[in-house]
C-alpha cells in the first residue's frame, strides 16, 4: 500500500510540472520604448516585436526599475527596488572620490555584485522543477556571480561586462560562449541558441531569459542594412539640428540613425527565431513569454543614437525617456490577444508575476516590492495597483547627462527628487507626456506629501546618498558646459549627418559582418 501511495505521489508531482507553464524572458539592452513599431517608430522595422505585442497585453505604462543597467537587470531577478538591493548604478561605474568629473556631489557607494543570500528568480523556478537557461548580457557580477551561481542551470554568454567584448559580429571574444564562423551577428546567434534550447525541452517545465546585448553600444550593423536605412531615412530637420542640448548634454530629436536602425532589424529578427520555436513547440498557449527593456533608449551620451519622443531624454535621465520601457505579457490560453493596461508596472513585478501564473508560492519576503500582476493580465484589471508608489532611487551621475535623483510616482504624478539643492520637480503625466511643465510650485502640498513618502521609504531599505565634493571647482565646470553647448554638439551633428552619406564607411571591413 505505502508503495502503491509513494508512486501515486511521484506521479502527481510529475503531472503538475508537466502542466506548468513554460516561461520565455526577453530582456534588450538600451531599448527605448518608440524603437518599436507599435510604439511608433516610422523609422525601425520591427514586424516580430509588434506581433509579440499583440499575442497577449501590451502595458502602456511599462517601467524600468532604473535608467541604467545593472540595477535594472538586479530588480528582475530579486523583485525588489533598487534602493532596497543596493545595486543603484551600472557595475563598474566610478563612485565616492574615484569619481572625478568635476561635478559638485560625490556620486553614492553601491553594491557590485548580485546578493548571494537573495533567492533570485531562477533559483525559485528550478526549486519548483524548471529547467533554467540564460544567454547574453548579465553584468550583475563575475566570478562567484554568474549566471550559474544565481540559479541558472545553463549560460551561454553572460559574464561580468556590460557590452559585447568583441563587438556584434563574431569573433565574439566572449570567454562564455563559443565563436561561430567570422562575421556571424551575435544578436541572432543568441536567438538561435535560446531557440535550439526551447525546442531541445521535453515535456519539464523550462525558463529561458534572453538578455540581449544589443541594441547597447558600439552600434554596428551590415552594410547592406545601413544601406537599406540610409534610403529610407526621413528629411533632416529643417534647421539641420538633430540634437537639442536639454540641461546637461545634447539630446537626439529625430530617429534617422540607419545604423541603430540596422541594429533593430536584426534584434527583431532575432526575436523572430525565438518566437518561431515557441510556437512550434506544441506548447504556445502554455508558454508564458515577457518582452521588455532594461532602460530608456540612448538620446544622449553614449551613441547619442536614437529619440524617445515624446518622452524627454533618455538613457541615464531622471525624465521617462529614461525610464519608460515596451512592457508585452503574452500566454494565449489565459491572456486575450490585443489587450491593454495603463497600470503602471515594473521589471521588479516580474518575479511574483511569473510564481503566480505558474501556480508556484509567492515568496514575499524576497521579492517585496514587487508585486503581482496575474490579475491584471487575467480579468484586465486590479484597481488596487492604479495608485500604488512606485520608486527609483539613483545617487549617481550619468554618462548621458542623467542627475543624482530620486523618484516617486503615485497616480497619475511624478516627483523627481533633486540631491543636488534637495529641489523638486512635479510632473502629471496624462497630460504633460513630454515633462514640460513642472507644477511644483503650484502644487507644495502635494509635493510635501509625495517627498515625504519617498524619503520614508528610502530611509527604510538604509539608502545611500551622494555627498558634496570639497574639489569641485565652479570655474571649471563652466568651461566644460561652454563645450558642452559649442564644440561637442558641433562634432555630433557632422557625425551623424555623415551616416547618411552615400560614402560613409566605419572602418575599411565594416567590422566584418555578413549579410542578416
Amino acid at each position: 500500500m505505502l508503495a502503491v501511495t509513494g508512486w501515486m505521489l511521484l506521479a502527481s508531482t510529475a503531472s503538475a510540472e508537466e502542466s506548468r507553464p513554460n516561461v520565455v524572458l526577453i530582456l534588450v539592452d538600451d531599448l527605448g520604448l518608440h524603437d518599436i513599431g507599435i510604439e511608433g517608430s516610422k523609422f525601425h522595422q520591427t514586424p516580430h516585436i509588434d506581433a509579440l505585442a499583440e499575442r497577449g497585453m501590451r502595458f502602456t505604462a511599462g517601467y524600468a526599475n532604473c535608467r541604467v543597467c545593472s540595477p535594472s537587470r538586479a530588480s528582475i531577478q530579486l523583485g525588489q527596488y533598487t534602493a532596497r538591493h543596493g545595486i543603484t548604478d551600472w557595475i563598474g561605474a566610478a563612485s565616492g572620490k574615484n569619481f572625478n568629473r568635476g561635478d559638485e556631489l560625490l556620486p553614492a557607494e553601491y553594491v557590485r555584485e548580485l546578493p548571494a543570500e537573495d533567492v533570485t528568480l531562477p533559483e525559485a523556478l528550478r526549486e519548483a522543477g524548471y529547467t533554467t537557461f540564460f544567454a547574453g548580457k548579465w553584468h550583475l557580477g563575475g566570478d562567484g556571480s554568474l549566471p550559474t551561481d544565481h540559479g541558472f542551470d545553463i549560460n551561454i554568454g553572460g559574464h561580468h561586462r556590460g557590452s559585447p567584448p568583441g563587438g556584434f559580429f563574431a569573433p565574439f571574444k566572449n570567454p562564455l560562449m563559443e565563436d561561430g564562423p567570422d562575421g556571424e551577428s551575435l544578436t541572432r546567434r543568441l536567438g538561435k541558441d535560446t531557440a535550439s534550447f526551447i525546442e531541445q525541452q521535453g515535456d519539464k517545465p523550462y525558463f529561458a531569459m534572453l538578455s540581449f546585448y544589443a541594441v547597447h553600444g558600439p552600434i554596428q550593423t551590415s552594410q547592406e542594412l545601413w544601406q537599406k536605412y540610409r534610403e529610407s531615412a526621413p528629411p533632416a530637420p529643417a534647421d539641420g539640428n538633430r540634437f537639442l542640448v536639454d540641461r546637461t548634454l545634447p539630446v537626439r530629436q529625430i530617429q534617422d540613425n540607419p545604423v541603430y536602425a540596422g541594429m533593430m532589424e536584426t534584434l527583431d529578427n532575432a526575436v523572430g527565431d525565438v518566437m518561431k520555436a515557441v510556437e512550434a513547440s506544441g506548447k504556445a498557449d502554455n508558454t508564458l513569454v515577457i518582452f521588455t527593456g532594461d532602460n530608456g533608449g540612448v538620446s544622449s551620451g553614449d551613441a547619442y543614437s536614437t529619440s524617445n519622443l515624446p518622452h524627454r531624454g533618455g538613457k541615464g535621465r531622471q525624465w521617462e525617456g529614461g525610464l519608460r520601457e515596451p512592457y508585452y505579457v503574452s500566454m494565449p490560453a489565459r491572456i486575450a490577444a490585443g489587450s491593454t493596461s495603463d497600470v503602471p508596472v515594473m521589471g521588479s513585478d516580474f518575479y511574483p508575476t511569473i510564481l503566480d501564473v505558474c501556480g508556484l508560492p509567492l515568496r514575499p519576503e524576497q521579492h517585496k516590492d514587487g508585486d503581482s500582476l496575474e490579475t491584471v493580465l487575467i480579468e484586465g484589471e486590479d484597481p488596487s495597483l492604479h495608485d500604488r508608489a512606485l520608486v527609483w532611487h539613483y545617487p549617481h551621475y550619468g554618462n548621458q547627462g542623467g542627475e543624482p535623483s530620486s523618484i516617486i510616482r503615485v497616480g497619475e504624478y511624478k516627483l523627481i527628487h533633486y540631491h543636488l539643492g534637495s529641489k523638486d520637480e512635479l510632473y502629471h503625466l496624462p497630460s504633460d507626456i513630454g515633462e514640460q511643465n513642472d507644477l511644483a510650485s503650484q502644487q507644495p502640498e502635494r509635493v510635501a506629501k509625495m517627498r515625504e513618502q519617498l524619503m520614508a521609504y528610502l530611509k527604510s531599505v538604509d539608502a545611500k546618498f551622494p555627498e558634496p565634493d570639497p574639489r569641485f571647482d565652479p570655474e571649471k565646470a563652466k568651461l566644460r558646459w561652454a563645450k558642452i553647448q559649442g564644440p561637442q554638439k558641433e562634432r555630433l551633428e557632422k557625425r551623424e549627418a555623415a551616416m547618411l552619406q552615400p560614402n560613409w564607411q566605419p572602418n575599411p571591413t565594416w567590422w566584418g559582418s555578413t549579410v542578416d
